[in-house]
């Protein structure tokens, strides 16, 4: 076996007992869907999103004013050509007046006007409320850790406690909250990543799974006949008692490593095979194909809540922007669709809710090598049969440099909404009670609302 690539799709939990596993002969039946069933299904665009150029004023006053500051990255609103072909372009959200989608998720805006799914605009890491006027005069103690900084940024993101300091993630918290309500007789945890070992997953009584999309034993052997024998003595190598605790925790996280793989295996293997076609050539497709695939076998898992973590890069546009957003924006787009798809397929579209995050946005303000720099507030999505689509939440930014939205004169947008205000929107949906909202969300007791109410 492989070692490395064992460490890195292995189950990332520590401890923990293992659940007996089920037996797999008929799960046919069982795959149709545990009654009271919901998933959250994150989508992380690394590096930093320029949102500015994904959902843009299509008015005519609003495009003169994003096209004279854009400048050379300003998207026109009909399809370029030539040598400017692959740009991209404005296409209208029908359902949104006076606004427009980058041409890459046209899939997206299809969805929008579809009513199942919904821009939310300046969102961003808040500690409490904010305005240009506070952050101007240094009240830094509203202000977020290291504003700016790629790793710290998509840490608070992701643990939605503002602090990189938080060792935890909001998803991994949800998990201590509600695991043993909903998914006491599961086999497998909670929450899975099939983009490697992320914050977002981590809890404190409770740990996530970490599964390679297509491969979900995790591990590879090409011996032939003697791979059998070879996973046999790898196991009896764990149950040995060493009486050295960091040998017994790492044998706990490989033990359940094995029980977790297995148990994924047997269950996508006897299952119906999902009939959406999902993008060839497309990473976040393959990644959330898998998740379509577990999800189908939800019922054989004894899974009644489920968090997902999967992600796309690299989104750091400091040059040659256009090009490299309306790559990463056209993989996204059908990526997303194709997963709804699957889950109309399944039946559970309105159990289903996928959301984007990301570092932060861009500078309004184009740099000197046709690119943008780091910003703050930006624009995501949320996609699913639950969430109340075809209107845009939130207040969308002025476009001025130096204006009532712009933490200096780049155009780095203060944001209006914070993360973790986005983030208790979906876990209140999901089942975390109002009760346990500031345990999971340390910060959300400094907000008045905290349910934005797209879902």
């Amino acid at each position: 076996m492989r070692r490395r690539s064992f460490i890195k799709y292995a189950s990332l939990a520590a401890a923990g007992n293992i659940a007996g596993l089920k037996p797999f002969g008929a799960l046919n039946a069982l795959a149709a869907g545990a009654t009271d069933y919901k998933a959250l299904v994150c989508v992380f665009l690394y590096g930093g999103n320029d949102a500015n150029n994904m959902i843009v004023p299509f008015d005519n006053t609003g495009y003169a004013t994003y096209q004279s500051i854009r400048g050379p990255l300003a998207l026109g609103k009909t399809a370029p050509t030539g040598n400017n072909a692959s740009d991209g372009y404005i296409q209208q959200i029908q359902s949104i007046p006076g606004f427009g989608l980058h041409s890459g998720l046209s899939d997206i805006a299809t969805l929008i006007n579809s009513d199942v799914a919904a821009p939310v605009v300046n969102v961003g890491n808040l500690t409490q409320p904010l305005t240009r006027t506070q952050y101007l005069a240094n009240q830094l103690g509203s202000v977020p850790s290291n504003l700016f900084s790629h790793p710290d940024q998509q840490v608070e993101w992701q643990n939605a406690a503002a602090s990189g300091a938080t060792t935890t993630g909001w998803a991994g918290r949800i998990s201590d909250a509600i695991n043993g309500t909903y998914n006491g007789s599961a086999t497998i945890p909670m929450v899975t990543s099939v983009a490697g070992d992320t914050l977002f997953c981590n809890g404190v009584r409770t740990t996530p799974v970490s599964v390679s999309p297509g491969n979900l034993g995790g591990a590879s052997c090409s011996e032939g006949a003697e791979c059998s024998a070879r996973l046999a003595a790898a196991q009896s190598l764990i149950t040995l008692s060493s009486g050295i605790s960091l040998v017994t925790a790492d044998d706990n996280i490989t033990s359940n490593a094995y029980a977790y793989a297995a148990t994924l295996t047997a269950a996508t293997k006897s299952a119906t095979a999902l009939k959406t076609t999902f993008p060839a050539n497309n990473g976040l497709a393959a990644q959330l194909q898998q998740i379509a695939q577990i999800i189908n076998v939800r019922a054989a898992l004894g899974v009644k809540r489920q968090i997902f973590f999967c992600g796309i890069g690299n989104f750091d546009t400091h040059s040659n922007q256009l090009v490299l957003q309306a790559n990463l924006l056209g993989q996204i787009g059908p990526a997303l669709a194709a997963f709804y798809q699957s889950t109309t397929e399944m039946g559970i579209a309105n159990q289903v809710t996928a959301f984007t995050m990301s570092d932060f946005a861009r500078t309004f303000q184009p740099n000197s090598n046709s690119g943008t720099d780091h910003a703050w507030g930006s624009h995501h999505f949320v996609i699913g049969g639950a969430v109340k689509g075809g209107a845009m939440y939130g207040a969308y930014p002025t476009l001025a440099l130096g204006g009532p939205d712009d933490s200096g004169s780049n155009g780095r947008w203060v944001p209006s909404i914070g993360s973790v205000q986005y983030a208790s929107t979906l876990a209140q949906w999901f089942g975390v009670p109002q009760n346990q909202l500031a345990t999971v969300f340390p910060t959300i007791t400094n907000f008045n609302t905290t349910d934005l109410g797209f879902i």
